[in-house]
C-alpha cells in the first residue's frame, strides 16, 4: 500500500504568523518537519501551502512542495487538494509546526492503517495527568475504549472525576492523523458537524459521522510550535538535546 504524507504548512497563524518559516537551530521549523517525515517510511512526503514563499523555502532546501488553495477551511482539506492527485493509499497529515516529529510514530500510523479490518482514521495520544492538561483548554482530551478506539474528544477535562471517583489518566491528543484516501474523501465531503461547531475540534466530525479513529499510545513528548514563546522552548529543547 502506497503511502504519501502531506504536510500542511499555512503562513497565517493567529497566534504566531509566518511561524513555518520561523528560524529553529539555522533551519526553518517547516524544514525540520519535512527531515523528521521523510526520515519515516512514508513514499512519498509533500509539503502543501498557501504561499508561494513557504514553497520557495522549500524548494530551496530541497524538499517537494505544492500549492494549494489559500480558501480551505482546514488542514484536511488542504492535504486532499494535493492526496485526490496522488496514487495512494495511506495518507499522512503531518502538522507543520511539528520541528520534533518522531519518524518511527508516522512508522506506527502507517502500520496501523494497513491493518486487517483497517480503521478509516487513526491518530496519536500521549498519557497526562489532571494537574498538566485538565484546565487547558488548548491541549484537546481524548476518551479511549478497550481497543484502543477514541470514543471521544474535548477541550474540557474528560473522564470527569466526580467526588468520591476513581481517578485514571488523562490522555492529550496530538494531531498527526493517517486517513485511509477513502476516509479522508468522505471526512472533507462532509458538512461541519454540530460537535464540531461546539468544541472547535474537527476531528469530532469523523467520530459524529460514524468513522472509527485508531489511537496509538505514546510517551513521546513534542513540542508544537504555536506561540514565539514555544519556540524559545523548542530553542532550548534543541540545545538540550545536542
Amino acid at each position: 500500500m502506497k503511502t504519501a504524507a502531506i504536510i500542511p504548512a499555512r503562513m497565517g497563524s493567529t497566534r504566531f504568523p509566518g511561524k513555518v518559516l520561523a528560524n529553529l537551530g539555522g533551519k526553518p521549523i517547516v524544514q525540520w518537519v519535512w527531515e523528521r517525515t521523510k526520515a519515516s517510511k512514508a513514499d512519498e512526503v509533500i509539503v502543501a501551502s498557501d504561499s508561494e514563499e513557504v514553497i520557495r523555502a522549500v524548494q530551496a532546501f530541497g524538499g517537494n512542495a505544492q500549492m494549494t488553495s489559500p480558501n480551505h477551511p482546514s488542514g484536511s482539506d488542504r492535504i486532499w487538494e494535493v492526496a485526490s492527485k496522488l496514487d495512494c493509499d495511506i495518507i499522512i497529515n503531518v502538522q507543520g509546526d511539528e520541528p520534533f516529529m518522531e519518524p518511527t510514530v508516522i512508522d506506527q500510523l502507517i502500520d496501523i492503517m494497513q491493518e486487517t479490518p483497517a480503521p478509516d482514521m487513526a491518530t496519536v495520544v500521549v498519557p497526562s495527568t489532571r494537574e498538566q492538561i485538565a484546565n487547558n483548554p488548548n491541549s484537546p482530551k481524548v476518551v479511549v475504549s478497550a481497543d484502543n478506539t477514541a470514543l471521544y474528544f474535548s477541550r474540557s477535562p474528560i473522564p470527569f472525576l466526580r467526588e468520591g471517583g476513581t481517578d485514571m489518566p488523562l490522555y492529550k491528543h496530538w494531531g498527526i492523523y493517517a486517513y485511509s484516501s477513502a476516509a479522508l474523501s468522505k471526512f472533507v465531503s462532509l458538512p461541519e458537524s454540530p460537535l464540531e461547531k461546539c468544541e472547535k475540534l474537527e476531528q469530532l466530525r469523523a467520530l459524529e459521522n460514524g468513522m472509527k479513529i485508531k489511537v496509538i499510545k505514546t510517551n513521546f513528548q513534542s513540542i508544537g510550535i504555536d506561540t514565539p514563546e514555544d519556540l524559545i522552548q523548542a530553542e532550548q529543547h534543541l540545545k538540550n538535546l545536542k
